[in-house]
């Protein structure tokens, strides 16, 4: 694994961890290299938390199912947003990194650089969500439309869904996401998301 890989793993480690914030010496030590080779390849805190986001974003989520036609569109397209929800593993490790996340992003002190990092977060899933629409849409499997519309329709689901996670859990809380998450994959491709003029 190369230097910039070691601390980008590193950071990322500590966001699921729920550090509160990536400072360069925590990452640095975390990561076995000096400040300044650190700085080296991140001259900015905002680079190094920008580029762990996108590295978590690509690692958990990789767009091959959605390119898998042996399985319905519909089905993909579920597995896929599923996957924003669980992205690093079991339900219950869903929820500690769900609440971590929220604690982070959520304080009302949290300082300016934590707030931009929440906005890659944020714009990641939606350039990640919109992809596999794109696929979709190619593929033929769905109606040409309006994917920002869709975008943001399966994005607010799955934010409701994950600040449940974040609370305790009932016994049928799984299985009432499943049916949601199934509602919000019906309506992208049953409801009518005409295309916007453009402006």
């Amino acid at each position: 694994m190369s230097t910039r890989d070691r601390i980008i793993a590193a950071a990322t480690a500590m966001m699921h961890e729920g550090a509160p914030r990536l400072s360069v010496r925590a990452v640095a030590a975390r990561a076995d290299v000096g400040a300044s080779t650190l700085r080296h390849h991140f001259p900015t805190q905002r680079d190094l938390i920008n580029a762990a986001l996108t590295a978590t974003y690509d690692s958990a989520m990789p767009d091959e199912r959605i390119r898998d036609t042996s399985v319905p569109p519909r089905e993909r397209l579920r597995e896929c947003i599923w996957r924003l929800l669980e992205p690093f593993g079991a339900p219950a490790e869903a929820r500690e990194l769900w609440t971590n996340l929220l604690r982070m992003f959520a304080e009302a002190e949290a300082d300016t650089n934590t707030r931009a990092g929440y906005a890659v977060l944020m714009a990641e899933a939606e350039r990640r969500v919109g992809a596999w629409l794109a696929i979709l849409e190619e593929e033929g499997a769905l109606p040409r439309g309006d994917n920002a519309r869709r975008t943001d329709l399966l994005l607010t689901i799955v934010d409701g869904l994950s600040i449940a996670r974040a609370m305790p859990l009932s016994e049928m809380h799984l299985e009432n996401e499943v049916a949601t998450l199934s509602l919000a994959v019906d309506a992208v491709f049953d409801v009518d998301f005409p295309l916007r003029p453009m402006p």
